[in-house]
């Protein structure tokens, strides 16, 4: 009896450690393949530190060769555009470690490959004394526009190339020195206006009325209006319950079609398209355009939030049909938007690091264009496109209009349960053959017509060499 006993023990033992050799294994496995390029490339990994040590930082370049961030050879990191740079190129420190594209790049920067980190402390050996020269698709003289704009305001915004997808400008405001963050880093953690933010990519806002581009595509998609249907406004919407939606400083539009409700930002025709639409309807056009999911690596961005379609009801359809109600979105989001309505309906991918280059000026990597998603058809999107040229022509988006230049967009003038409304505008213009996208956000603003078109309109010009 004692004899099965121990028998039986030593066989719980051998199982048991099966297990966790089993486990240990799968662990090793999934570091060094589907978790290897994030430790990689993580400023905090001590390999990494090792290795940065000892190799001079590689040098972060614009779209036209401006020095971003470089290092001297005594090890000493300089970001030479500072603060309007700062949460995109990011910053690199002991203390504070690193984001942006000092994070994401890091494994570049210090002049380490895969197959160097996976050889453990012999892969240092093996690193250059001089890491990879990183270049970015930003260009400098659109990111100061945007910059600029601002004002120094709390706001954000996004331009990006409209067939490639490459971002030409990256903005967030209040912003920080990239220079001073280990000296600042408590001050910066304690600030309220949260200067540490990236605003662009991980601020979440109501989209206010630039959604309602994509409000009419799937309500002409899926048959819940046609153009040249005419629709009458009163001033005020009866949503059920009670309940009623007014139009923007009581106006009255009368009779208007798609056209003139797009260019009016007729509130009362967008929360009837939003019940029509229903919850199934709108959920299908919000997922159609990408906003239940997110960019990742060098853009990462904060989920957008979505209603929970099911449960609304009619007054909550409305709402999310003229950018209200729970909905909240990125500014990075609003730009691929618009870039989707000046691109046929094809969305590309969004990206930010152009070229990875050796000490020796070997080409490591080049970026190549690659589709995201095909939200919606040529047709609808040409027209609503046109239709959004209207506006900028002759409706709510006038303050963005250039001589000579095909400007397209949308206004938006958010309500905020914690403040001033926050000013959008969002679109797209062609320069000199090359077709930007854009969205501007500037927080508490108050009108997107008034604040936030001037500044896309700056960032046009700015375009144009």
């Amino acid at each position: 009896m004692m004899g099965k006993n121990i028998r039986r023990q030593i066989l719980q033992v051998a199982v048991l450690f099966l297990l966790l050799f089993g486990a240990l294994a799968a662990n090793i496995i999934y570091l060094m393949t589907f978790a290897a390029d994030g430790l990689a490339s993580n400023a905090l990994n001590p390999r990494n530190s090792a290795a940065d040590s000892d190799t001079i930082r590689g040098t972060i370049l614009d779209a036209n060769g401006r020095v971003l961030a470089q290092s001297s050879e005594d090890g000493t990191r300089s970001w030479p555009l500072g603060e309007m740079m700062a949460h995109v190129v990011g910053y690199h420190g002991e203390r504070s470690g690193s984001v942006g594209v000092e994070s994401y790049a890091n494994k570049e920067l210090i002049g380490m490959t895969d197959g160097m980190y996976r050889l453990g402390p012999a892969g240092q050996l093996l690193a250059a004394d001089v890491g990879n020269t990183v270049t970015l698709s930003l260009d400098s003289e659109v990111q100061q526009a945007a910059w600029e704009g601002l004002e120094g305001r709390k706001g954000a915004v996004v331009v990006m190339d409209v067939d490639t997808g490459a971002v030409l400008a990256l903005v967030s405001s209040p912003s920080f020195d990239p220079e001073r963050v280990e000296e600042d880093w408590d001050n910066l953690l304690e600030d309220a206006a949260a200067p540490l933010l990236n605003r662009a990519l991980s601020g979440l806002y109501p989209p206010g009325s630039t959604i309602k581009p994509m409000i009419l595509d799937i309500a002409l998609r899926q048959n819940a209006a046609h153009d040249g249907e005419a629709f009458d406004c009163t001033g005020v919407l009866d949503v059920g319950g009670g309940y009623t939606i007014q139009e923007s400083h009581n106006e009255v539009h009368g009779t208007v079609s798609l056209r003139e409700a797009l260019i009016k930002s007729c509130n009362i025709t967008f929360g009837t398209l939003g019940m029509r639409l229903g919850g199934k309807g709108l959920e299908d056009g919000f997922h159609r355009f990408g906003f239940d999911r997110s960019l990742d690596g060098e853009l990462a961005e904060a989920e957008n939030h979505l209603p929970d379609f099911a449960s609304l009801d009619s007054g909550d359809l409305a709402q999310v049909g003229i950018g209200q109600s729970t909905l909240l979105v990125t500014p990075m989001h609003m730009a691929m938007l618009a870039a989707a309505m000046a691109h046929d309906g094809v969305l590309m991918k969004p990206y930010i690091i152009a070229e990875v280059r050796s000490a020796n000026d070997v080409v490591l990597y080049k970026a190549a264009p690659k589709k995201w998603l095909d939200v919606s058809s040529p047709e609808r999107t040409r027209l609503i496109h046109n239709w959004m040229e209207d506006v900028v022509n002759e409706g709510t988006g006038t303050a963005a209009a250039i001589n000579g230049i095909s400007v397209a967009g949308k206004t938006g003038t958010a309500e905020n349960s914690e403040g001033e409304d926050h000013a959008w505008f969002i679109g797209s213009a062609e320069v000199e053959g090359r077709r930007v996208a854009f969205a501007v956000l500037v927080e508490n603003g108050g009108a997107g017509g008034r604040v936030a078109a001037p500044i896309a309109r700056s960032i046009v010009q700015s375009l144009m060499r």
